[in-house]
């Protein structure tokens, strides 16, 4: 039986911003050693926190939750989206590789998966006001396999990239500055996608009249109900089918 459920979210909430970051310093197809696998790691984690600071990610949040290291993993992705939403809105940002149906956390050991998923679908199925999620960005492979996942966990929107995802620069740094300065969320997405084809279209060469392979691979993709900004406040009451 198919009906209307009411869930119920505060006009004034305030609003937060999960960052789950952890690159493990791997580069798809070639082989480096730990060391510099470490530095790459390291450099690249720092370079986004610093992006976030520089485009005022700390000021347009009242709140910012990093998950890095070894706090990258599943069950310390839905334990901070479950206790933020509680007083929050809550943006994700999702920095990492990623897997068909997974993100890839902690070292490349710790995988964010079904596991993780069922746990919070099953929370929110039940009691959807639990989790108070707006929008998710993710720069992960294969991240337009789970945009659905996380509009079914209430999402208003989100994006993915179609396979591997060769280009996470400019594309981050574009998105971030568009999104923390107030652009649609789409806008913003489509802005960092157009941008990075175009800087790396340059550079990569194709077969005349042909896309090349990685940026086809790496064309983002916006799932949405609707699109939001930065300022969007949640409905109060938003109109959900359920069975």
């Amino acid at each position: 039986m198919t009906g209307a459920v009411a869930v119920a979210s505060a006009p004034d909430k305030p609003i937060a911003l999960i960052v789950f970051l952890e690159n493990v310093g791997h580069i798809a197809g070639v082989p480096l050693p730990r060391w510099v696998m470490a530095v790459i790691d390291w450099v690249t984690e720092e370079y986004a926190k610093v992006l976030l600071h520089l485009y005022g990610a700390h000021r347009r949040y009242d709140q910012v939750c990093i998950l890095e290291d070894a706090a990258a993993t599943g069950p310390n992705l839905a334990a901070a989206l479950l206790c933020l939403s509680k007083t929050h809105t809550v943006d994700l940002l999702l920095l990492a590789h990623g897997q068909a149906g997974k993100l890839v956390g902690h070292r490349g050991q710790e995988m964010v998966g079904a596991e993780t998923f069922s746990t919070l679908q099953h929370i929110y199925d039940r009691s959807p006001e639990q989790l108070d999620l707006r929008a998710v960005y993710g720069l992960n492979c294969y991240g337009l396999s789970l945009a659905w996942q996380w509009l079914s966990l209430g999402a208003q929107t989100a994006n993915g990239a179609m396979g591997v995802n060769w280009f996470p620069e400019p594309s981050l740094s574009v998105f971030l500055r568009a999104w923390l300065w107030g652009a649609p969320y789409s806008v913003a997405v489509e802005r960092s996608n157009l941008t990075a084809n175009r800087w790396w279209g340059r550079i990569l060469r194709a077969r005349e009249g042909y896309e090349h392979p990685w940026i086809s691979s790496s064309r983002q993709v916006v799932v949405g109900v609707r699109d939001v900004t930065v300022y969007t406040k949640k409905n109060r009451f938003s109109q959900e089918n359920r069975l």
